[in-house]
């Protein structure tokens, strides 16, 4: 881990907060992925939020992937505001993100699709609403034959999606058992330049 990982006895903060998010985060090889509650805005303006997996990041941003014909789609190709948690609860960090939902760069999505392991390939064919509406020995049955069927390995459904979300605002959390907990806010300018906040925990 660099020297920024200690974000709780630092007085001094990298310019750009990538640096930060490779500091705290696994690496994007890691096959541990960190989970997140992806926060959305539905159709009356209500906040809705869920987990997903932190697929990847880089200095556009973080992605993430599931059905296109999810309800979070449909709400971010109508509201592309979207808020992110990351608590990194072992290290006592925790990440928050505001920012907007962008279509990922090209071949990303695919990408994406192959570095996952094959159960939660096979999921992003069979986790539909029909298929959880089934009786559980139907839905353990047609599973294992879906398996079958694939057994040379699986190829992205055409629902399968992602987003890449291009923060506005990134709020790095960190507490100590011997002192109080601090925020180190960035936001970023609009000639792209981040202004760096101490802020309390």
């Amino acid at each position: 881990m660099t020297g920024w990982f200690d974000l709780a006895e630092r007085d001094d903060w990298p310019t750009d907060p990538f640096e930060l998010l490779t500091a705290w985060l696994p690496a994007n090889d890691d096959p541990a992925r960190p989970i997140m509650t992806v926060i959305t805005v539905d159709e009356t303006g209500a906040p809705d939020g869920r987990t997903q997996l932190l697929t990847e990041f880089d200095a556009g941003g973080l992605y993430f992937h599931a059905d296109a014909n999810s309800r979070k789609f449909a709400q971010l190709e109508n509201d592309p505001r979207v808020a992110l948690v990351i608590a990194l609860l072992d290290d006592k960090h925790q990440i928050t993100v505001q920012g907007v939902a962008e279509t990922p760069p090209p071949g990303e999505e695919d990408a994406a699709y192959r570095r996952r392991n094959v159960y939660l390939q096979q999921l992003a064919w069979q986790n539909t609403h029909e298929f959880a509406r089934r009786p559980l020995p139907e839905r353990v049955a047609a599973w294992a034959a879906f398996q079958e069927e694939h057994a040379d390995g699986f190829e992205p459904p055409v629902s399968w999606a992602g987003k890449r979300v291009r923060p506005t605002r990134l709020t790095f959390w960190a507490g100590r058992d011997d002192t109080a907990s601090r925020r180190v806010e960035y936001r970023r300018q609009p000639d792209e330049s981040w202004t760096v906040e101490v802020r309390a925990g």
